[in-house]
């Protein structure tokens, strides 16, 4: 059985984790485009910086505390101003019935986050105030600290990432199922072979069904008992030569690997 960290007295507020109001689809897929239910993913955020007088979608990320949303390293710049909105579906509209936004605190990058060899890809954001919960705002389960999940269980990737390479940035929140790909075939010659590490995690590598540039710091959504979700991965990388290249699934950074540290963080 796959436990569920809800990290009790820290997840505050939260009498449960991973738990939609409304049921999301599970036959849709991201790259291809396919619409996700409205707010069947209420941990989702869009992390937004400003440029211009606008506010820009750059990444995805989990609300994983009343206060704190966990994302990938390489979505912050530290030169930028960012805010984060919750409860989102449509980007376009601004507001949304059902979402907020939040102002930033603190961001947390991982001390030992490596740019180029995109190693300890993980940073949380702080919140400026703790946010309601509701139907449309909720919690992320996260896993035991290195828990693992085996070859093609069934996660679902989700967020406002290219449709296609190269495509627009999606309007509405998209979703995709992406099967878990063991570390021992994600690491030969012809996959990922060296880049891919213990502390990540892949999945996908269809050919056919992907995230890609806007889904980065988005959650690996994966089910586990009593209709519950967990969040098993960060959106990190995936390949030069499109987001839906066969034998190059997503990288992500494996969440379980670093529950010591997410507690560390939350704590401060």
């Amino acid at each position: 059985m796959l436990g569920i960290t809800v990290l009790a007295a820290i997840l505050a507020c939260a009498s449960s984790c991973g738990d939609p109001t409304f049921p999301p689809n599970l036959s849709a897929r991201v790259v291809g485009g396919e619409d996700a239910v409205p707010n069947s993913w209420p941990w989702q955020v869009s992390l937004q910086y400003l440029r211009d007088d606008t506010w820009r979608h750059t990444c995805g990320g989990s609300l994983i505390t009343t206060s704190h949303v966990l994302t990938a390293a390489h979505c912050i710049n530290t030169n930028l101003t960012y805010r984060v909105g919750l409860g989102k579906y449509n980007l376009t509209v601004e507001d949304e019935e059902g979402s907020v936004y939040a102002e930033v605190d603190t961001i947390y990058v991982h001390e030992k986050w490596n740019r180029l060899l995109l190693w300890n890809d993980i940073a949380i954001i702080k919140l400026a105030e703790p946010v309601e919960l509701s139907d449309t705002i909720q919690v992320a389960c996260i896993p035991e600290q290195d828990s693992l999940l085996p070859g093609d269980y069934p996660c679902y990737v989700t967020g406002w990432g290219r449709l296609w390479t190269n495509g627009p940035i999606a309007e509405v929140l998209q979703q995709g199922l992406q099967p878990i790909v063991n570390h021992t075939t994600c690491s030969r010659l012809d996959w990922w072979f060296i880049k891919v590490r213990e502390t990540m995690v892949c999945a996908g590598g269809d050919g056919v069904i992907s995230a890609c540039n806007g889904d980065s710091g988005g959650p690996l959504n994966c089910p586990v008992e009593d209709g519950l979700w967990q969040v098993h991965g960060i959106v990190s990388f995936g390949s030069s030569r499109g987001c839906n290249t066969y034998k190059k699934p997503v990288v992500f950074t494996r969440v379980s690997a670093y529950i010591d540290w997410i507690k560390e963080k939350i704590q401060l």
